[in-house]
């Protein structure tokens, strides 16, 4: 089992800026890739970007890039999520996953991933 825990959201003015992290515990030896996805009320669960664990390489949802960029810390076991020039559209809660998988469809799906953190808020005012 791996266990994952957000940190760093919160409220933020339009064109803003804030850094998520995710700490993995656990049987982290495992892990594939990590990835963020976000959810805002009444949508679906939407990839926003992956991380391979021992590569470094990075995928990120076509509407997001140049604005978020995802990083890690292997010695820490942590991911991380700086999100700049944020919009109200970003609102939603945003998830950290862990995969110890490889990818089919390039860590985009939520089910491409095997353990989830309970999720942090982030509101974006306009």
């Amino acid at each position: 089992q791996v266990q994952l825990v957000e940190s760093g959201g919160g409220l933020v003015q339009a064109g803003g800026s804030l850094r998520l992290s995710c700490a993995a515990s656990g049987r982290t030896f495992s892990t594939y890739a990590m990835g963020w996805f976000r959810q805002a009320p009444g949508k679906e669960r939407e990839f926003v970007a992956t991380i391979i664990w021992s590569g470094g390489n990075t995928g990120y949802a076509d509407s997001l890039k140049g604005r978020f960029t995802i990083s890690k810390d292997n010695a820490k076991n942590t991911v991380y999520l700086q999100m700049n020039s944020l919009k109200p559209e970003d609102t939603a809660v945003y998830y950290c996953a862990s995969s110890k998988r490889g990818f089919r469809y390039g860590g985009v799906r939520p089910y491409e991933y095997d353990y989830w953190g309970q999720g942090t808020q982030v509101t974006v005012s306009s």
